[in-house]
């Protein structure tokens, strides 16, 4: 069982990311505005509707702006269907039963949605986390309108502060993808040889050439950007790092792989309608369902009010194979429980006034972007003490309570949702070896699939959640 279930190197802490610090300050620039402008007009309640659209500016960093554009927007949109169901459901009923189900039901959706378009990180998380939130806060029908305008404005304001760099850098995440790929085929290179460096480097630069390849892949939004000299610039550039891959003294071409960076999925979907993309993860989707359910009406059985936590919890866990599940159940219990830490000394601080309250939010949104990228147990121990904060926005709560629901949602959430990972089986391993084929698996050699995972800074089995 422990070497499959392995606890040694799932806390280690990687690498940030080479732009750890943009989506830092997307988040920052995109919360900031509307939470300020909710504090001036004494507000503060609606928060979290105007978080609802402000945290899409999360996603799609790593995305040409073309493809971003689009990108943010199918999230914006997702966000404001995910938060309209939530919000019907809680003017509708006050069963928590009944809503603990919607709430699965929701995360199910979000999850596959999300593997199946392959949106990237944070997937589908926050999503889930808004929508949770919003089921268990008492709503008026006839505010639902001003609720979702509210999260609407926010959510265009988050694509702008998303697509604002490309402004004074248009090519930007095409340089970048280039620049990882000549790196790669640099650290291939000085790992020459059959040992496992040179295996595992080889892997590491056969799936960096592929993203630099689909970042430069022209499309019909950018006719221009096609045919302007960066853009051939960086192809050959691009080409150089495949021809020092496929060295004679490597002996090994650069093989056709699945477009697998930057995504956030159990498995890799192939090209297709979105209903072929979708069928390979119903085993995902009943799991996602099944976990988050018993999760919440587990928590409930426990006397937890708002079991919310509870459900995120699981819905955050699932990953290609149930020792990446386990290692995101340790990395979740490990920065959750520091993270309540964190809160009950930011509480002191927090509580001297709305202004301070709003400035703290913002400083762990800075931190939680910024740290996320070493690994995901170290971001929690910011997002943790800003989710806490942030149901604070309607008024001061006793710290105390909140902390032990908190605590007894995060246990809850990670045992049931990996029972959950158990009962339903993985099938990524096997879909993944039917579309790449074996010319990809025999690059992969003894990575088993490997990717660098932008979103932790780490090196995980399969696609990252």
């Amino acid at each position: 069982m422990s070497s499959r279930l392995p606890l040694a190197g799932v806390l280690r802490l990687g690498r940030p990311s080479d732009i750890w610090f943009k989506p830092a300050l997307s988040a920052v620039a995109a919360v900031a505005p509307p939470n300020l402008a909710l504090l001036a007009l004494g507000r503060l309640d609606l928060a979290m509707y105007t978080m609802a659209g402000s945290l899409c500016a999360l996603y799609a960093h790593n995305r040409p702006y073309a493809a971003r554009a689009r990108a943010l927007a199918r999230v914006v949109l997702g966000m404001l269907g995910g938060l309209a169901t939530a919000l019907l459901a809680a003017s509708l009923t006050r069963s928590a039963v009944a809503l603990v189900a919607v709430g699965a039901m929701l995360a199910a959706v979000q999850k596959v949605l999300c593997d199946a378009t392959r949106i990237g990180p944070p997937g589908n998380v926050v999503l889930t986390f808004i929508s949770s939130a919003a089921l268990f806060v008492p709503q008026p029908l006839d505010r639902i309108p001003d609720h979702l305008g509210l999260a609407a404005a926010a959510g265009a304001w988050a694509w702008l502060v998303g697509m604002a760099p490309g402004l004074l850098r248009p090519h930007g995440p095409e340089r970048r993808a280039t620049a990882a790929a000549l790196n790669a085929a640099a650290a291939h290179a000085e790992a020459h040889g059959s040992g496992q460096d040179a295996i595992a480097t080889h892997a590491a630069t056969v799936l960096a050439v592929q993203a630099a390849r689909q970042a430069l892949r022209p499309t019909a939004a950018t006719p221009s950007a096609a045919s302007s000299g960066t853009r051939r610039a960086l192809e050959r550039l691009v080409a150089r790092a495949e021809a020092a891959l496929a060295a004679p003294a490597d002996d090994r071409p650069v093989p056709e792989v699945p477009d697998l960076a930057g995504v956030d999925s159990e498995v890799a979907p192939h090209p297709g309608p979105l209903w072929h993309r979708l069928r390979p993860l119903a085993p995902l989707a009943l799991r996602t369902a099944l976990g988050c359910a018993l999760a919440g009406y587990a928590s409930l059985a426990l006397g937890i009010g708002r079991p919310y936590w509870a459900l995120v919890t699981a819905a955050s866990l699932y990953q290609a194979d149930l020792a990446l599940t386990w290692g995101r159940g340790v990395q979740r219990v490990v920065g959750n429980l520091l993270g309540v830490l964190f809160f009950a000394a930011l509480v002191p601080l927090a509580h001297t006034g709305q202004v301070a309250l709003v400035l703290c939010c913002l400083a762990l949104n800075f931190g939680a972007e910024a740290l996320i990228g070493r690994n995901y147990w170290l971001g929690s121990v910011c997002v943790t003490p800003m989710a806490l904060l942030i149901t604070e926005f309607a008024g001061f709560q006793e710290p105390w309570p909140l902390i032990t629901e908190r605590v007894v949602d995060t246990l809850v959430g990670a045992l049931v949702g990996l029972a959950a990972a158990v009962v339903v089986p993985h099938r990524a391993r096997v879909v993944r070896a039917e579309r790449a084929g074996p010319r990809t698996l025999a690059a992969t050699g003894s990575s088993r699939g490997r990717h660098p995972d932008q979103r932790t800074g780490n090196t995980t089995e399969g696609v990252r959640p």
